[in-house]
């Protein structure tokens, strides 16, 4: 790893050394480490990734080119293509190529989509003849009807899909039907770099590539430097754009530089904006980006372009340093046609020669050749006392193009390099790279972990300091321990108190789903025994029961039979409520017993006193008194069930209705078979006076019972019985006496051994915590350097709590240092 300091060579053991330290503590395990990870890993990566991002056309590729001062990507005005090109460093002699290509479902993807765009209803089939030459011809219309292949989006796309089918018809023996096929350069017999780059910068080849990797001579490239060159965000194909989102969220991905378009559209497009809406969701990338308004020289024809790109860089763009404006155009360019001479015009006869190269011998003009003789005579960047120049209407743009170098010459070439902004950007980014990037990334881990050593070292010294001033001998620790036991005492009758609030609370507001459970079973119950009792009551034993009690009469009214009926009914009912709520109580108070016995204060009360003081006894006696006073409730609330409803006899209601219907039944004879007949009508008169009352009961007036009970037990209990833990001091200081012997023996032996943990984890930290400083120092972030635990700290500390004084943290830095 020798793109790193030799300090740092076990940078990734010693920062994981500080995490395994921090997870070991259980109060700092919900610390957020993912950062200092994500920092870590891009400090030792011997990958730094550098991603162009932006519109198709806004000049990534032309940038890049520029930017390496070598012809590598492919360039071209609208949708070039969907590639992600890679370009990584390689010794002179080792320079390649490989190419990945588009499976033959993809590109038939790609196609159907670019037809349903253009508004073509022909189905993209690749291996058809007339087909393929029905869309060449409509695409052709397209370019002719819109007037040149660049002038509109419907032409570019029009000409995309051209290269497409150009493409997969040159290329198909090299094109697998579902898996992407990769070559290396040797196998397309391309001796070296220049021949393999420009393969794959013709538009039909590049067009089917998916992916190309360029190994490339460059001081640029070295120390892991990586650029990828990704597809347009406002791609054509949605795949092809996701690309580049999926590539911008990427934890490998460590910078961005965002090429936009403003300079030469006015204002930022919906993709671009969401761009840099993903740039800031990445923290791999923090501040890594490099924003890029290029074409700028289109704006030195446009008084209201170049005044609403400057609006919107000093609005949006005020808060970051890394904004240059470039023309990747003018700057490639520039600095290729320096190495050319009049000989060759200028580069027409070579750099330019195939986009010279036109119909029936007529000469194209390159678009550089317009670029450049519209800056020659109308950008305003030029002085006239340096430079003067005319563009003569009677010649052609390429005989202006040479002439004007031959007479301006190279300082005319700086000049209009100078103007591009290109060695601006250049130097920025090979000074960030070459200089910057490193010690960067260091910083940014060390301001990670900053915060996670803070809490580290706090944490070590409050466990220090209070290790270090528990007792070291047996009768010191005896004696401590006895001064603390009516502390504990007062504490543990507090946590039982409190206990016993919160139990009784959760039933009140109906948050003990346990108790919920219980009390929705008594309901059920007490509903299914109403059923019951209704379903099985035999008018013909209530009638028996009438005629007994009056043995003078042989017959029996209707309203015996009721009375007969509302005392059945009320006390079968108040057996099952009884036995219910009982059942209640006994649960309520098994579960309230196993939770104490669970608590860590019972422990302790065992520990000091070896009994329980009487708690389990308490509770025992309350459950017996709740229980009593349930018991009477429901025989006090059933005993009110003999009694009709008032709303009974009401005139209007259907109970009325149906006690009418019944004595009109009853009434047509005077034997016991008469009034039997009539049972289901005296079942239905009853179940209308029951069913409410009930209902009345379980739902409202016996929940309100059973809280109440418990609540005006339980808590005078509670508090009764914390005054009786205190009360035991004399008995727990004897019980302790006997005890603490050997626990003194244990807690120091203990202590000790807590402490030589503490100290060999302090040592860890601070064995890690050096080992990283001096990586930082040897990359002068003196002011980055991370926090060392001091033992002396510890004993200041300890020294003024002792005598009531409180130090702030700087001045223990302080103290330390000196």
């Amino acid at each position: 790893m020798s793109y790193l300091p030799f300090q740092g060579h076990n940078l990734k053991d010693q920062v994981d050394s500080i995490l395994q330290l921090l997870q070991q503590e259980k109060s700092l395990r919900s610390q957020d480490i993912t950062p200092v990870q994500t920092s870590l890993g891009k400090a030792i990566s011997p990958r730094f990734e550098i991603v162009f991002a932006g519109a198709f056309s806004a000049g990534k590729s032309m940038l890049i080119n520029a930017l390496l001062e070598r012809e590598l990507l492919y360039s071209a005005e609208g949708h070039a293509t969907g590639t992600e090109c890679k370009i990584e460093y390689a010794e002179l002699d080792q320079e390649r190529v490989v190419l990945t290509f588009l499976s033959e479902a993809e590109i038939r993807e790609q196609a159907t989509s670019l037809c349903q765009q253009l508004g073509f209803k022909t189905a993209a089939n690749l291996n058809q003849s007339e087909l393929v030459s029905l869309l060449y011809q409509g695409c052709e219309a397209i370019i002719q009807q819109e007037g040149g292949e660049s002038k509109s989006e419907r032409a570019k796309q029009a000409k995309a899909l051209i290269l497409l089918l150009q493409g997969y018809e040159a290329n198909r023996q090299h094109i697998h039907t579902i898996n992407n096929a990769t070559y290396s350069m040797e196998q397309f017999n391309f001796s070296n770099l220049k021949e393999a780059a420009g393969y794959a910068r013709r538009g039909s080849n590049s067009a089917v590539l998916k992916q190309i990797e360029y190994y490339c001579n460059h001081p640029l490239l070295q120390d892991g430097n990586v650029i990828i060159d990704t597809p347009g965000i406002d791609a054509p194909v949605e795949k092809d754009a996701q690309l580049t989102y999926t590539k911008i969220q990427d934890s490998e991905t460590s910078a961005v530089v965002c090429v936009l378009k403003p300079a030469s559209a006015g204002d930022m497009t919906k993709e671009e904006t969401e761009l840099l809406e993903k740039m800031r969701q990445n923290g791999g990338i923090r501040d890594r980006v490099f924003y890029i308004f290029n074409r700028i020289d289109e704006t030195w024809y446009n008084t209201q372009l170049r005044q609403r790109l400057d609006n919107l860089i000093n609005g949006q763009f005020r808060d970051t340093s890394r904004v240059y404006k470039t023309s990747g155009l003018l700057g490639f360019y520039g600095s290729q046609i320096k190495q050319t001479t009049q000989q060759d015009r200028f580069g027409l006869d070579s750099i330019f020669a195939d986009s010279v190269r036109g119909v029936n011998a007529v000469e194209e003009t390159p678009q550089f050749v317009y670029a450049f003789n519209n800056y020659c005579v109308s950008s305003g960047k030029l002085a006239s006392t340096s430079f003067r120049i005319s563009l003569n209407g009677f010649e052609s743009p390429n005989t202006n193009y040479v002439r004007i170098l031959a007479e301006q010459g190279i300082p005319l070439i700086n000049q209009l390099i100078q103007d591009s902004g290109i060695e601006e950007f250049r130097t920025a980014i090979t000074r960030y790279l070459t200089e910057e990037k490193r010690p960067q990334l260091f910083q940014n881990l060390a301001d990670d972990l900053e915060d996670i050593c803070i809490k580290l070292k706090k944490h070590y010294q409050s466990l220090h300091r209070d290790l270090d001033s528990q007792p070291q001998e047996i009768e010191t620790m005896k004696k401590h321990e006895l001064q603390r036991l009516n502390q504990q005492l007062q504490q543990i009758g507090r946590d039982f108190n409190q206990q016993m609030t919160e139990e009784v609370n959760q039933v009140i507001n109906n948050s003990c789903d346990v108790f919920e459970a219980d009390f929705k079973q008594l309901q059920s119950r007490m509903i299914h025994r109403l059923d019951e009792l209704l379903d099985t009551f035999s008018v013909a034993d209530a009638y028996r029961r009438a005629t007994l009690s009056h043995p003078r009469n042989a017959t029996a009214p209707l309203l015996a039979i009721l009375v007969e009926a509302f005392y059945y009914l009320a006390n079968q009912l108040e057996d099952i409520l009884v036995e219910s709520s009982q059942q209640v109580v006994a649960n309520f108070f098994q579960r309230l017993m196993e939770k104490i016995r669970k608590s860590e204060y019972y422990r302790q009360l065992y520990r000091l006193l070896g009994n329980d003081a009487g708690i389990e006894q308490q509770i025992k006696a309350l459950e017996k008194r709740v229980s009593q006073s349930l018991i009477d409730a429901a025989s006090v609330e059933c005993d009110r069930f003999v009694r009709e409803s008032h709303l009974f006899y009401d005139e209007g209601t259907f109970s009325i209705y149906q006690f009418r219907q019944t004595l009109l039944q009853t009434s047509q004879g005077y034997d016991c078979e008469s009034m039997v007949d009539a049972e289901p009508a005296i079942r239905q008169l009853l179940k209308l006076d029951f069913e409410p009352k009930v209902s009345q009961t379980i739902r409202k007036t016996f929940r309100q019972t059973i809280n109440q009970s418990l609540k005006t037990q339980l808590l005078p209990m509670a508090e009764t019985q914390a005054e009786e833990i205190l009360q035991q001091y004399p008995q727990a200081r004897v019980y302790l006496e006997q005890t603490l012997q050997q626990e003194a023996e244990e807690k120091i032996a203990n202590n000790r051994q807590l402490l030589n943990t503490l100290e060999q984890k302090m040592e860890a930290y601070n064995m890690a915590v050096t080992n990283i400083n001096d990586c930082l120092q040897s990359m002068q972030l003196y002011d980055h350097l991370l926090p060392i635990v001091n033992m002396s700290e510890s004993k200041v500390a300890k020294i003024a709590a002792s005598n009531g004084v409180i130090i702030s943290d700087g001045l223990l830095d302080g103290i330390a240092q000196v």
